[in-house]
């Protein structure tokens, strides 16, 4: 796995200054996806609850649990083209 896409989200594929589940890939950071809303190693530990949360999301619309933090001409097909192969 490439270090870039250690910094994506398993759920939503949004990028994360701060790898998710650290640079070695196993150890999260408990913090909350701007996007998406999982917490990173609660809720994206297993590939069939990454599943789910990103079904939830997407029938949401792809809504941003923060708003202020989504960027301009935000493209949700995009972001999701980023999501690691592992968690698709």
């Amino acid at each position: 796995m490439t270090s870039k896409i250690k910094h994506h989200c398993r759920v939503c594929g949004l990028f994360h200054e701060d790898p998710p589940w650290g640079e070695d890939d196993k150890i999260p950071t408990y913090e909350i996806c701007s996007c998406c809303g999982v917490e990173f190693g609660y809720g994206d530990t297993t590939l069939e609850n990454v599943r789910a949360l990103r079904g939830g999301w997407l029938s949401s619309g792809c809504e941003w649990l923060e708003p202020s933090d989504k960027p301009k001409n935000w493209d949700a097909e995009e972001q999701i083209k980023m999501i690691p192969d592992h968690y698709k």
